[in-house]
């Protein structure tokens, strides 16, 4: 095996104990860069020499017992919202063409204190607002969607063009690329990571969350960016926590919610089959199964819509008045839009979140943990605009990718992508795992669980 084929976890024990250098590792998956991101369009930037010298430093750590942790010499990607200083975070858009960034988001500080290494930016859905990341292709089949907007995160991670990477998701750009490209994502609990130098789409919807090999890959990246900062309202205070999953797989007397409604509404036949399959795993690991029904669906679009629009448009007012040729016109429509929507419909939107927080509390009280599918189908093509329905349903394909994943940025709660398979196309297909406030816990253990029965997985085929 390669070295820009192991997961996180591996390399980390493989440089802990010396078999593997930081400098082998990273040399390794910058080949892979060259070999393979002129075919698929990850990064935005790669920073080849800098990531070298850091990798060289690093060794030169670990050889004279200055070891950091599992982080240490892991070479990564950060989605391009997420500032670096010294380095431009342009948003993949022409609007920040000449924007640098004059310090450190709270994460990407924190991963270098770890000691990981940063290989450049990957692109985003212009600003993040959008689910396709169009100048990204699939991992998995060049002719489809990369997913977004974290899509350069999770086709790097695919592809074995980063070890892991960071993304954002407002409403559902960390999960929908996850389960496209057939890899785990993670939207942590709202406010458990910090956001502070992080360009936002939505302030009240926003995560930070690490796009990863496995699920004990997600659970080591959390650790090092979980934890409070005083610069951001938001960010919780909460102790130090270790999130790595045990190795059991015993899920005895966890209580699994399988929705009856909305999550299996209009969802492709292969991802409910893959799905159920894999739930029906985790009932033979001990859980019990629970049927539940998801309050308030007939809302959830229409509130994640009312929240996310005008908050967008209140952070690009200025420059969508000055430079709005600037924009790709699929972002600029939706900016545009917001100026259509009253204080009244934002004002309704906020009401129905409080409601609908309210109701998941009393549903995730009935259940540890809820399984359901991440996304409706798998990756479509480029070139495809909607999605036809048996019933004569036609959705707009960001509509039809956002839809399952909304619910988990209107409240708040913790949802992990754990890949179970792919359709007759090869095309992967992800379970999502949501879970009560500071959940995280819970999830990464039956994720990690769900993961221990099934075969390693390969990386993407189509890099």
């Amino acid at each position: 095996m390669r070295p820009y084929e192991l997961s996180l976890a591996a390399a980390a024990d493989a440089i802990r104990a010396r078999r593997l250098s930081p400098v082998e590792l990273v040399d390794s998956v910058l080949e892979r860069i060259e070999e393979v991101d002129p075919h698929l369009g990850a990064y935005v930037t790669v920073t080849a020499e800098q990531a070298r010298r850091a990798a060289s430093e690093a060794e030169h750590e670990a050889a004279h017992g200055r070891y950091r942790g599992p982080l240490h010499g892991i070479p990564m990607g950060l989605k391009d919202l997420i500032d670096v200083g010294g380095m431009a975070t342009t948003a993949s858009s022409r609007v920040r063409a000449d924007h640098r960034a004059t310090a450190d988001s709270t994460v990407a500080a924190r991963l270098s204190a770890a000691g990981a290494i940063l290989l450049g930016k990957t692109h985003t859905h212009e600003f993040a607002f959008g689910l396709t990341t169009p100048q990204t292709r699939n991992a998995w089949d060049r002719g489809r969607v990369a997913g977004g907007s974290s899509g350069g995160s999770a086709v790097a991670v695919a592809s074995g063009t980063a070890t892991f990477a960071l993304g954002t998701d407002t409403g559902g750009s960390i999960r929908v690329p996850a389960a496209l490209n057939g890899v785990v994502g993670l939207k942590p609990t709202y406010g458990l990571v910090p956001r502070h130098g992080v360009t936002s789409l939505s302030w009240s919807l926003d995560h930070v969350g690490p796009l990863t090999r496995t699920v004990e890959d997600a659970a080591l990246v959390l650790t090092a960016l979980a934890g409070h900062d005083p610069r951001e309202p938001a960010s919780l205070s909460v102790p130090a926590t270790d999130y790595r999953p045990g190795a059991g797989t015993n899920l005895t007397g966890l209580r699994i919610g399988l929705p009856r409604t909305y999550y299996f509404d209009n969802v492709h036949p292969q991802v409910e089959a893959a799905v159920r399959h894999a739930v029906g795993q985790l009932e033979a690991l001990g859980a019990r199964l629970v049927e539940v029904d998801i309050p308030m669906t007939r809302y959830i679009q229409a509130t994640q819509w009312g929240l996310m629009v005008p908050e967008a448009g209140a952070y690009h007012e200025g420059s969508l008045r000055t430079v709005p040729e600037l924009y790709q016109e699929d972002v600029r429509i939706l900016l545009e839009a917001s100026e259509l929507m009253s204080a009244g419909d934002y004002v309704r939107a906020q009401r129905a979140r409080t409601l609908m927080r309210a109701e998941w509390a009393r549903l995730l009280d009935q259940v540890d943990v809820i399984a359901a599918p991440s996304v409706p189908m798998p990756a479509v093509g480029a070139d495809e605009a909607t999605v036809s329905w048996p019933d004569g349903t036609v959705e707009g394909v960001s509509d039809a990718y956002v839809r399952l994943s909304a619910p988990a940025n209107i409240t708040g709660v913790p949802a992990l992508t754990v890949p179970v398979g792919h359709d007759s196309a090869g095309l992967p297909i992800g379970m999502q795992l949501l879970g009560r406030p500071l959940g995280e816990p819970t999830l990464l253990r039956v994720g990690h669980a769900y993961e221990q029965t099934q075969p390693a997985r390969q990386l993407a085929t189509a890099a």
